[in-house]
């Protein structure tokens, strides 16, 4: 009986532990918890006048340069200027050895007196032999003879002037001065080395260039140069160079375009084999910072002042050849929205096609976001610093007079202009 009861107590032990087991099982499962929305920074567009500027690659060169040589051959005695330094025109550089030259004026001015008085009595000779002809005194090949005289006397005294003009010049010539102002060179030759003038070959001194204006040359693509003559033509300029483009240069270590200048000169014809033409820009140089032969970024106005929406230019994402924005509706759904682009202005991008003002663009957390997802929105302003630098430095920059209108603009501004052409 006891081994009975003991299999009984056995068996409801195994029931209940089974249906203890199975019990959990039998609860309906719950759904898995949605992930909440993802949290994005939104910002609407900036409203602002912009002005749209090429930016072309290009390099410095004078508008003078002036090999200084010998006239004269002699000594240099004397080289009284500093190398690499601002020269004035006029401004004494060399002095060659005067004395041989000054002895030479001394006897042209002996032979012109002697000329001269040899002159004085041939004419008066001439003079009495007109009176006594006519009272017929003398034979006419007597007076024949005083008239060659006289005219012969003439012609040598002009001869000694002469001679006499030449050796002044030449001893002129002994003080090589600065034809130009501007920056000059080294010394080719040092005081107490013979050199050689005239014509023959003379011996190079130094080199002098000039610095204030300077020129910037560029080469333009086929599309760009077409546009600058469309502008000029607008304003019936007839050319580039009459219609005083306005330009604006920086040096590798410089910013916001300090040095001002226009556009003066447009080659005659287009590279073929680049498709270029070349363009330069006379730039003032007043503090003589600027050095020919620097390569240096030329700027140039590709447009008058026209109304734009601006974004970071980081919130523009690309499907291709599609460029698009994520844009957050008042449901606070996000929306793929294709646009156009237009030029870019410091690091924001100006949107000409498919957005409007008062739109909310995700520029941060992109990644967090799809289209048709819902997210959370925090709104900031869209950052303008660098905006604002470049309104700082075209506001004194003389824009060009030859601008098409707000209309052209606009459409033309999807134009890129951003890149710097090489």
């Amino acid at each position: 009986m006891n081994h009975i009861l003991l299999r009984r107590f056995v068996l409801a032990s195994v029931f209940v532990a089974l249906a203890v087991a199975l019990l959990p099982g039998c609860k309906p499962a719950e759904a898995p918890q949605a992930p909440p929305p993802a949290t994005v920074t939104v910002s609407r567009p900036v409203q602002r006048d912009v002005v749209r500027w090429d930016q072309y690659s290009g390099y410095l060169s004078s508008p003078k340069t002036v090999i200084v040589s010998a006239r004269v051959s002699g000594l240099i005695e004397q080289a009284p200027f500093q190398e690499g330094a601002i020269v004035q025109a006029g401004e004494l550089l060399f002095k060659i050895d005067p004395r041989p030259f000054q002895a030479d004026l001394d006897n042209k001015k002996a032979a012109v007196a002697q000329a001269r008085a040899t002159a004085v009595k041939a004419k008066a000779d001439f003079g009495r032999s007109v009176e006594l002809i006519k009272a017929q005194v003398i034979a006419p090949s007597d007076f024949d003879t005083t008239k060659a005289s006289y005219g012969e006397a003439a012609a040598s005294l002009d001869a000694a002037e002469a001679a006499l003009e030449t050796s002044r010049l030449n001893l002129e010539w002994t003080e090589v001065r600065a034809p130009i102002s501007g920056r000059v060179s080294r010394m080719n030759v040092t005081v107490g080395n013979l050199v050689n003038g005239g014509s023959g070959q003379p011996t190079t001194l130094t080199t002098i260039v000039s610095i204030d204006p300077l020129y910037c040359y560029i080469n333009v693509p086929e599309s760009a140069a077409l546009l600058y003559q469309e502008l000029a033509l607008r304003d019936e300029k007839g050319n580039v160079a009459r219609a005083n483009i306005a330009c604006s240069v920086q040096l590798e270590n410089e910013k916001n375009f300090p040095h001002q200048g226009a556009i003066d000169f447009v080659d005659n014809q287009v590279d073929v084999n680049t498709g270029t033409q070349q363009i330069r820009c006379v730039i003032n140089n007043p503090t003589t910072i600027l050095t020919p032969g620097l390569f240096a970024l030329m700027r140039i106005p590709a447009s008058g002042r026209y109304h734009a929406l601006l974004i970071p230019d980081a919130a523009v994402n690309a499907d291709q050849d599609e460029r698009y924005l994520l844009i957050v509706g008042a449901d606070n759904v996000v929306r793929q929205r294709p646009v156009k682009l237009g030029a870019l202005f410091g690091n924001l991008r100006s949107i000409t096609d498919g957005l409007k003002s008062g739109e909310k663009v995700i520029v941060n957390g992109m990644q967090f976001a799809q289209s048709g997802a819902k997210v959370i929105p925090h709104e900031v302003p869209v950052p303008t610093q660098s905006l604002d630098a470049m309104e700082r430095d075209t506001a004194t920059a003389p824009i060009a007079q030859a601008i098409p209108d707000m209309r052209t603009a606009a459409q033309s501004d999807s134009r890129s202009s951003s890149k710097v052409h090489q």
